[in-house]
């Protein structure tokens, strides 16, 4: 009271002040380009009292899956009908490097269905068209077919790995079109090889696969032409990444996919391997 202050501890000069300066200063780069704009990187623009930034737009992908069996899930199923489940783990993989999904749904296997399906993801302004199956060379893979008819120019149709012999790369005009394998876990381990770096740099993100050196839990035949990707489970012992591959490898096995933590990769021709030999493996988690 009476506009006294009693100090009761002694003050040191500089004590409780935060200089002007100490955080940044004026002409400082506080925010590289290319960089992801996280939490603390949103809440630093805002303390430099910049209202709006300059950043690259989130690719979209469109997706159009194919064929008269393919029915969404929860559907009562007949004998000759499956459920279409490729575009939920492509969508995912998309989302991932941060990119928006467009599915278009399920298209009969007819010309005129898939083009009235591609037309409309060029009428959304896709950068990216994936078209899950009709690939191949079968009567009803008509993916090819359709999306030449419409402008495509092909760049590349098969390729020597495996699983995703069938992969399918063009443009259309400005989009860049994907056909994916139908059969699940090539069109899932083709997403990750092909689609993920492609999105990542679209939407200007830098993006490294995560290749590992490690050591072989179980024997491996030799290979043949085709570059193999090859599911496994990896853990670490003794500082020691293990990688021990599953004995069957069919493409339409989801379940083993969904169990592994990475890809074996193993190079054309490479001769046979004993358990313990050096290999690489692609990390998916």
């Amino acid at each position: 009271g009476g506009g006294a202050i009693e100090v009761m501890e002694p003050a040191a000069q500089g004590r409780n002040v935060r200089r002007r300066g100490l955080d940044f200063g004026q002409g400082d780069v506080l925010l590289e380009s290319g960089r992801l704009l996280d939490p603390a990187a949103l809440s630093l623009a805002a303390s430099a009292n910049h209202p709006n930034l300059d950043v690259v737009r989130q690719p979209l992908v469109a997706i159009i899956a194919t064929g008269d069996e393919l029915l969404p899930p929860g559907s009562e199923l007949g004998p000759d009908q499956i459920i279409s489940s490729n575009a939920y783990g492509v969508i995912a993989t998309a989302q991932s490097v941060g990119a928006r999904a467009l599915d278009l749904g399920i298209a009969a296997d007819r010309h005129d269905a898939i083009a009235a399906l591609v037309k409309k993801a060029v009428a959304a302004g896709a950068d990216v068209l994936v078209t899950l199956g009709g690939a191949s060379v079968g009567d009803h893979d008509l993916i090819h077919d359709v999306l030449t008819g419409e402008g495509m120019k092909l760049d590349f149709w098969k390729i020597a790995m495996r699983p995703g012999k069938p992969l399918m790369f063009g443009r259309l005009g400005n989009i860049r079109c994907i056909g994916l394998p139908g059969n699940p876990v090539a069109s899932l381990v083709c997403s990750q090889l092909f689609l993920k770096p492609l999105l990542a740099r679209l939407g200007g993100r830098l993006y490294r696969p995560d290749i590992r050196t490690a050591r072989l839990g179980a024997a491996m035949h030799a290979n043949d032409l085709r570059q193999d990707y090859v599911r496994a489970t990896v853990r670490e012992d003794a500082a020691t990444l293990v990688a021990t591959p599953f004995g069957i490898q069919d493409s339409s096995m989801l379940r083993m996919l969904a169990d592994a933590n990475g890809l074996i990769v193993r190079e054309p021709f490479a001769p046979a391997a004993e358990a313990g030999a050096e290999c690489s493996v692609l990390m998916l988690r």
